[in-house]
């Protein structure tokens, strides 16, 4: 479910900065614009292998696959949000949040590949 509002939020907020955006912010901040929305696109794409993992796993496993997914969702807040309200605020003290939810990111990949591991061969 959550992964399925992201990537409707994603769709939106994409048509947003397309049509919307196109033409009240710089190049510069459209492209801002555009990599919060790939990335955020990406990583609600992997919250799907997260509900995947989380049924398919129990115990200690399970529960690294559901960190992945708060991470993700965190992620997803920190970096492309942060990106997203630059772009339209010009907030610029928003800048150093952004590498957290990059950080954010990895941590719940390096969760999702540790839950997988728990996956039986056969």
């Amino acid at each position: 479910m959550v992964g399925a509002i992201s990537m409707a939020v994603g769709v939106a907020l994409g048509a947003f900065g397309a049509h919307a955006l196109k033409k009240r912010v710089s190049a510069d901040s459209l492209r801002i614009w555009e990599t919060a929305n790939r990335y955020h696109f990406a990583h609600a794409l992997g919250l799907f292998a997260v509900a995947w993992l989380v049924g398919e796993l129990d115990g200690h496993y399970q529960s690294m696959a559901r960190w992945a997914g708060l991470l993700h969702c965190v992620g997803t807040v920190l970096f492309s949000g942060s990106l997203y309200v630059m772009t339209v605020r010009r907030l610029k003290w928003l800048g150093p949040i952004t590498p957290l939810g990059g950080l954010a990111w990895i941590a719940g990949w390096v969760c999702l590949a540790a839950a997988a591991y728990g996956l039986p061969l056969g």
